[in-house]
């Protein structure tokens, strides 16, 4: 009689809870049934005489969680690399034979030190040359404006032809456009003299030099070395497609809101502790990396003191987003359904079991933070699924964390 009334309830059961049951508690239930047998097989008692009698149609004690909705602030962590705030490649900007390398190999340099110097004396006559150039310029523009000057009041009084006014003012013109081109020859001259001196455009460290004293550089093509400042570093990172889809959405409804207006980085040491080096987001791709499946970010940190290197592996926390009415549920109490997705067993006003998909965001502690499909109030099985499958009649049994972990065993010392 016992197995006939639980053969019965199954077939009441809804398509979709004896999918779920079918799919994800299997194993239970063959559990189930063999005890079942077991009982039917041991007499046919008082139940079986009496369709009536105890135990038939009583609703089991279950323990559940009533929802309840708080602020809560959601934190991430990623994997992310450190890199320089500037790698400088440094290039001679002129052509020439280095003659010293003036800087230790992996050792800090200034701004403005010099690196390399190249063989400048062919850069000093050249810039020699120029200056007489533009002297003799300046000597010739000089006599064509003293000619055009004679040549003025002559052809006003028509001492002189149209023609010869034109010429002179032509050739006063002519001379100090030569003049100008000379300067610029003098300018150029002193920047190839300037470049023979290769400097450090930034505070940072040095890496190997690739070239050393006697090599000949052809100019800028060739990388002489790198510097690399990192008394500020960029910290490099992916933002998984999910969570990034998952804070959009939720700021743009309102549901998710930024406490101090930006999300915040910290960095985590190898012990998973913060190392007190913070920063706000500074960069956010607006396009998904189809290689990763993450959305590219990054922040800029102060490092003053150089505990960070670039190239180095290191984990962020993420923080400063806060779910304004966000709900927690142990982790036991969510399950997985056969399409993969979340689902929970809710206890309805009436009494009876029913599954309930939800959407979850991450884990805090040992809770899933649930997102959608739930509202303050609603009831949420804990335990007890084995025996309670959905459309079953329940007894919910409210209680603290500690009653919660105790009412299975409770349970089956009745049964």
């Amino acid at each position: 009689m016992h197995s006939n009334s639980l053969n019965s309830k199954q077939t009441q059961a809804s398509p979709y809870s004896r999918a779920f049951a079918g799919a994800t508690l299997l194993p239970a239930l063959l559990v189930t049934i063999l005890s079942s047998a077991l009982l039917l097989g041991c007499g046919q008692g008082a139940d079986a005489q009496a369709p009536g009698g105890p135990g038939a149609g009583q609703a089991a004690p279950v323990p559940v969680v009533e929802v309840k909705t708080e602020p809560l602030e959601l934190t991430y962590e990623y994997p992310a690399q450190i890199a320089g705030l500037r790698e400088v490649e440094i290039r001679a900007r002129v052509a020439g034979i280095i003659e010293r390398r003036q800087f230790e190999e992996g050792g800090r340099v200034k701004k403005g030190q010099s690196l390399y110097s190249l063989d400048n004396a062919p850069y000093q006559t050249a810039l020699v040359r120029a200056l007489a150039d533009e002297n003799a310029a300046k000597v010739r523009a000089a006599q064509a404006e003293r000619d055009y000057k004679r040549v003025m009041p002559l052809a006003d009084s028509k001492a002189v032809s149209q023609s010869e006014l034109d010429n002179a003012q032509s050739a006063f013109e002519v001379a100090k456009a030569d003049l100008q081109v000379a300067s610029a020859a003098v300018r150029t001259a002193r920047l190839n003299l300037e470049y023979a001196r290769v400097e450090s455009p930034v505070n940072g460290f040095a890496s190997r030099s690739l070239y050393s004293e006697g090599s000949f550089v052809s100019g800028p093509s060739e990388l002489l070395t790198t510097v690399t400042q990192i008394d500020q570093v960029y910290v490099n990172f992916g933002i998984p497609e999910k969570d990034h889809e998952q804070l959009r959405k939720g700021i743009a409804s309102g549901a998710v809101a930024l406490s101090n207006g930006d999300l915040v980085v910290e960095v985590l040491g190898a012990d998973g502790k913060p190392m007190g080096l913070k920063a706000k987001l500074g960069f956010q791709d607006v396009r998904v990396n189809p290689a990763t499946g993450t959305v590219d970010a990054r922040a800029v940190l102060a490092n003053d003191k150089e505990v960070l290197s670039p190239g180095q592996f290191v984990r962020v926390r993420v923080s400063g987003a806060v779910q304004k009415n966000a709900v927690l549920l142990p982790q036991r109490a969510v399950l997985e359904n056969p399409e993969g997705g979340k689902v929970v067993m809710t206890v309805s006003p009436e009494n009876t079991v029913a599954p309930r998909p939800v959407q979850v965001a991450q884990w805090k502690g040992d809770q899933w933070v649930v997102t959608d499909g739930l509202v303050a109030g609603d009831k949420v099985m804990t335990d007890g699924f084995m025996k309670a499958p959905p459309g079953t009649p329940v007894q919910p049994v409210i209680a603290g964390a500690d009653a919660q972990d105790a009412a299975p065993a409770a349970t089956e010392q009745k049964q």
